[in-house]
């Protein structure tokens, strides 16, 4: 019996690490990589997709060779207005411009242009990248939630295989109901707090993916929790487990709070696409 816990443990962290990395990489905030080819020379850059910090955005590319010239455009998301146009200056191999600062959850849209001589590349093949703005949230609020949701990620994959294998489950099942709590109802919304200065964004106040997530993960494992509450009832947890991985596996911050430039208030991204229709 010991011996399939530990395989079952190491199993459920070889998942929940996979599962993470996955949500993380795949993310809209996650700095987006691209190539470009000039004069024969390929170049890859990180171009950002989030930024916390107080003042205009830094957007720096290296480019070693200094006769290649560097143009960013931008414009406020998801209005479709010409772009602004800020030639990027040249630091040794870096070219850099800044991007002017946005309040919290305001997104603008950017491409970077580079000019060699009559030679012109766009990079991302012309596909504008969208930044979002947000507030600092400190490490030790943000670490604990990172930690406690990893976790909490953990325990499901656990008590959802140990109750696959027909091994009692029901205390590992309490401890991931109260880890989801404390990370994501909890940690959650001071999180979000600091981010976008509103603690919760998901039903009934709004379609904010994240915090929807965590709500239907939560209800998941509460109704897993009522079905055990007399005798054990594996087939739920298994359920919830489920569930939790599938939604735990969405790109992080997809849908996630958004700034509406034309009221000033934040919006959800679910609900963006409509918005978009307006402009």
């Amino acid at each position: 019996m010991q011996t399939k816990k530990a395989i079952i443990w190491i199993f459920a962290i070889l998942l929940t690490i996979a599962a993470a990395l996955y949500q993380r990489l795949t993310g809209p905030t996650h700095p987006q990589r691209t190539r470009a080819t000039i004069s024969g020379q390929t170049y890859k850059f990180k171009l950002l997709r989030s930024f916390d910090g107080e003042g205009d955005c830094p957007i720096a590319i290296t480019v070693q060779d200094p006769e290649v010239a560097g143009t960013l455009e931008y414009r406020v998301f998801p209005r479709k207005v010409d772009f602004t146009k800020l030639p990027m200056t040249r630091e040794g191999g870096v070219l850099t411009a800044l991007l002017p600062h946005q309040g919290m959850a305001g997104k603008l849209e950017y491409k970077i242009v580079l000019n060699k001589a009559a030679e012109q590349v766009v990079l991302n093949n012309g596909t504008p990248t969208v930044i979002r703005f947000k507030g600092h949230v400190p490490e030790f609020v943000l670490i604990p939630h990172i930690l406690i949701m990893f976790l909490a990620m953990l325990f499901s994959n656990v008590a959802g295989v140990f109750a696959l294998f027909k091994i009692p489950s029901v205390k590992m099942m309490k401890i991931t109901l109260a880890t989801i709590f404390v990370g994501g109802l909890i940690m959650g919304p001071i999180v979000q707090k600091y981010a976008f200065n509103e603690l919760w964004a998901g039903v009934p106040y709004g379609w904010d993916l994240t915090d929807n997530k965590t709500l239907i993960a939560f209800a998941a494992w509460v109704i897993a929790f009522l079905f055990n509450w007399e005798k054990e009832s594996r087939y739920w947890v298994v359920a919830a487990a489920l569930v939790t991985l599938g939604i735990f596996s969405i790109p992080h911050s997809l849908f996630g709070s958004q700034l509406d430039p034309a009221t000033g208030k934040i919006i959800q991204g679910m609900v963006q696409p409509f918005i978009s229709l307006l402009y």
